[in-house]
C-alpha cells in the first residue's frame, strides 16, 4: 500500500503541531504551504513544501500556493485529475502514475478570518477583500467532494478525535467520520460565502444608496433594529434579484416587515380564492381582521366609522373598513395589507386610523399623496411586486439552530369544504366565502387559532392559545363584542364632537363589555359624551345582551386543527355559528359531529392542518 499523504494549509494554527506530530509518527507524509509548513518545520517535525510537488514557487505575496493543477487536478494545463480528487479506481490511479502525482489522503485546511476582519471598527474595503480566501475554499470543497476516499479537517477541534480514529483504524477512519467531516467542510464554505456576500450586499446592494452609486440590484434594506431596540444591526435581504418590495414613503422596522409579508400573503390568497379585493389588519404577526370587498350596508358603515366619508366606498375600501372594524382594539397601530393598489377611498380610511404602515401592489397618485401626509411624512408605504413568488423552501433560525421546511403552499378553495360530515348539508355560497376568509386568516395566524367570519370578514380571532377551547372562547368573545356594537343602544351613544376615533373605539369597547368603572376612570369615560344624555349611558343588561346575541346567526367558524372535544362546538354555537370547518383526526370526532347535529349546524371536515409559527 502506498504511503498516505496529508496536505496542511491553515490560517488558524491551533492544535496544528499536535496533529502534525501524530500524523508523522503514524507514517503519514506531510506537505505544507507557507507559514503552515514553517511552523511545523520549526517545531522539528519533518514536512515538505507544497512547491516540492507543484514544481512552482509561491507567488504574489503568498496568495498563490496551493492553487495548482498538481494539487487540484483542474481542467487546465496538461492535468485532468489531482492528488485530492483522484478516486480509488484503476483509471484514476493510472492517470496519477502517468503524471507522477501521488494521491492525497488527508487535507487539513481552514480559512482566512474574513468575518473577524469585517467586524472590526473602521474596516476598509481593501482590508476586507484581502481576507477573502481562494485556495483554502477550493481545498475544502475538493477534499469534501471526494470524501469517499479523502478526510477533510476544517476545524482544529476535530484533530484529536481524528488522530485517535486514524490510529485505531490503522489509516482508515471509516466512511462515517469522513462523511461527517465533509459535511462540516461544506457548511463552513457555505457560511464563509454567505459572510462575504452579506458584506458586499451591504457595501454595494443597499437600497439606501442612490441609483447612480448602486452597482447591484436592491437586495438589502437596513432596518433601524430588530424585534427590540437592543437587537441591532438588523436587515432584510434576498439572496437573488431585487427585494420584492420598495418603500414609497417612510421605512419599515423588523416587526413591520413580519406583519407586512405575512399579511400580504394572506390578502393575495384571499383575492385569488374569491375574486374579490381583500384587506387585512395585522398586529404582532397575526391578523386582527381580514375581509373581502363586500358592500357595506348603512348600519355597517356606522359601526365601522365610515358613514361620514364623502367618497363612495370602493370594494377595496369596504374590505379594509371590515378588516379594521373586526377588532378595533387589536387593530390599534396595525400594519395594513391590500391585495390591489390602494385607491383614494381606502387611503382616506387609513389616514384617519392609528396605523404603522401599509403594503400593497401600488397606490394611485391621489392615495399616495394622502398617505404621505400621515405621521408627518414618516408613514411606511411599501409597494409589493405582485409578480413575486417566494422560494419553495423557507428557513428560520431560533436560538442558533436553523429550521427548514417547505413553505405552506396549501390552497384554500371551496373544494376544501365538500366533506360535510353533519346531517345538515346546506352550505350556501356566502357560507363558503366566510369559511374561506376564516380559514385563510388561520393560515397566517399564530397557532393554536380559531376564527369566526361573517359577510366576508373575520369578526373574532383567537390566536396563540395552548388550549383549543381557549381559542374558541377568545374568538367567540371577540365576535360577541363585535355584534354588540350593532345594538341600537350602542349606535345611539351620544359622543361629543371632536372625540378621536381611538377614544371612541375604547369607550364603545368598555360599554359593550359591561366593565364596571369607578372614580377617575368612570369620569374620564363619561367626559367623552354630551352633557344631559346620561340615560343613554346605561350599560346593557345581561338579558339585553342575551336577547341580542340570539339575533346573530349564519356565522362561519374555522379551526386550524381538529376540535378535541365537543365543548368547542357548543361554544361556537353561542356566538351564532351555523357553519363549522376543522380537520378530522380527533378521537372525539364523532362526539363533535353529534354536538353539531344537535344544533342543526353544518360541519365540514377538511384534510389540511394549518399551524403557523
Amino acid at each position: 500500500m502506498s504511503q498516505h499523504i496529508a496536505l496542511l494549509s491553515v490560517y488558524d494554527k491551533a492544535n496544528l503541531l499536535e496533529l502534525a506530530k501524530g500524523l508523522q509518527e503514524s507514517g503519514v507524509r506531510l506537505l505544507g504551504s507557507g507559514g503552515t509548513a514553517k511552523k511545523i518545520r520549526d517545531a522539528g517535525i519533518p514536512i515538505e513544501d507544497v512547491s516540492d510537488i507543484t514544481k512552482a514557487p509561491e507567488m504574489l505575496g503568498g496568495r498563490v500556493k496551493t492553487l495548482h493543477p498538481a494539487v487540484h487536478g483542474g481542467k487546465y494545463l496538461s492535468y485532468t485529475l489531482s492528488g485530492i480528487l483522484a478516486r480509488s479506481i484503476p483509471s484514476d490511479e493510472a492517470d496519477l502514475a502517468a503524471q507522477s502525482i501521488s494521491p492525497i489522503s488527508i487535507v487539513v485546511c481552514n480559512l482566512y478570518p474574513f468575518t473577524q476582519t469585517v467586524a472590526k471598527p473602521n474596516c476598509t474595503l481593501p482590508e476586507a477583500i484581502e481576507e477573502i480566501d481562494i485556495g483554502g475554499v477550493t481545498l475544502l470543497r475538493a477534499a469534501a467532494k471526494n470524501h469517499a476516499r479523502v478526510s477533510i479537517l476544517s476545524d482544529p477541534a476535530d484533530y484529536a478525535s481524528f488522530l485517535e480514529a486514524w490510529k485505531n483504524g490503522q489509516g482508515d477512519v471509516g466512511q462515517g467520520l469522513r462523511s461527517k467531516l465533509a459535511l462540516k467542510a461544506f457548511e463552513q464554505t457555505a457560511k464563509y460565502d454567505e459572510a462575504i456576500s452579506g458584506y458586499f450586499r451591504e457595501q454595494y446592494a443597499s437600497s439606501d444608496l442612490s441609483p447612480e452609486k448602486r452597482v447591484a440590484p436592491v437586495q438589502r434594506m437596513p432596518l433601524r433594529y430588530g424585534a427590540n431596540p437592543h437587537q441591532k444591526p438588523a436587515q432584510a435581504y434576498v439572496e437573488e434579484g431585487d427585494l420584492p418590495f420598495k418603500a414609497l414613503c417612510g421605512s419599515p422596522g423588523y416587526i413591520n416587515l413580519l406583519d407586512a409579508l405575512n399579511s400580504y400573503a394572506l390578502v393575495k390568497e384571499l383575492q385569488e380564492a374569491l375574486g374579490l379585493p381583500a384587506a387585512a389588519s395585522f398586529k404582532h404577526v397575526s391578523p386582527a381582521g381580514a375581509a373581502v370587498g363586500i358592500e357595506l350596508d348603512e348600519t355597517e358603515k356606522k359601526v365601522y366609522g365610515v358613514d361620514d366619508l364623502k367618497e363612495p366606498l370602493t370594494p377595496l375600501a369596504s374590505a379594509y373598513a371590515r378588516a379594521r372594524g373586526a377588532d378595533r382594539m387589536s387593530s390599534f397601530g396595525d400594519f395594513v395589507a391590500l391585495s390591489a393598489p390602494c385607491d383614494l377611498a381606502t387611503a382616506r380610511i387609513i389616514s384617519r386610523e392609528v396605523s404603522d404602515g401599509i403594503i400593497a401592489p401600488g397606490c394611485t397618485p391621489e392615495a399616495l399623496d394622502v398617505l404621505r401626509k400621515k405621521k408627518g411624512g414618516k408613514y411606511c408605504v411599501l409597494e409589493m411586486d405582485p409578480k413575486y413568488t417566494p422560494p419553495t423552501v423557507e428557513t428560520k433560525q431560533v436560538y442558533g439552530v436553523s429550521l427548514q421546511q417547505i413553505r405552506n403552499n396549501a390552497v384554500i378553495s371551496p373544494s376544501m369544504f365538500t366533506n360535510l360530515v353533519s346531517t345538515n348539508k346546506d352550505l350556501p355560497k356566502q357560507a363558503i366565502t366566510d369559511l374561506i376568509v376564516a380559514t385563510l386568516a388561520l393560515k397566517y395566524t399564530q397557532s393554536n387559532s380559531v376564527a369566526y367570519a361573517y359577510r366576508g370578514a373575520t369578526i373574532g380571532i383567537g390566536a396563540g392559545q395552548q388550549s383549543r377551547i381557549h381559542c374558541t372562547r377568545l374568538a367567540g368573545g371577540k365576535a360577541d363584542l363585535w355584534w354588540l356594537r350593532f345594538h341600537p343602544r350602542t349606535l345611539a351613544l351620544p359622543f361629543k364632537k371632536g372625540v378621536k376615533r381611538a377614544e371612541k373605539a375604547n369607550a364603545i369597547d368598555l360599554y359593550v363589555s359591561g366593565e364596571e368603572l369607578e372614580g377617575g376612570e368612570k369620569a374620564q369615560w363619561e367626559s367623552l359624551f354630551e352633557e344631559g344624555e346620561k340615560e343613554k349611558l346605561e350599560k346593557l343588561s345581561e338579558e339585553e345582551k342575551k336577547g341580542w346575541a340570539k339575533k346573530l346567526d349564519s356565522v362561519a367558524c374555522s379551526s386550524d386543527a381538529f376540535f378535541p372535544f365537543p365543548d368547542n362546538v357548543h361554544r361556537a354555537r353561542k356566538s351564532g355559528v351555523r357553519y363549522l370547518a376543522a380537520p378530522s383526526g380527533s378521537v372525539m370526532d364523532a362526539e363533535c359531529i353529534k354536538a353539531a347535529d344537535e344544533s342543526g349546524m353544518v360541519f365540514a371536515h377538511t384534510d389540511v392542518r394549518l399551524f403557523h409559527h
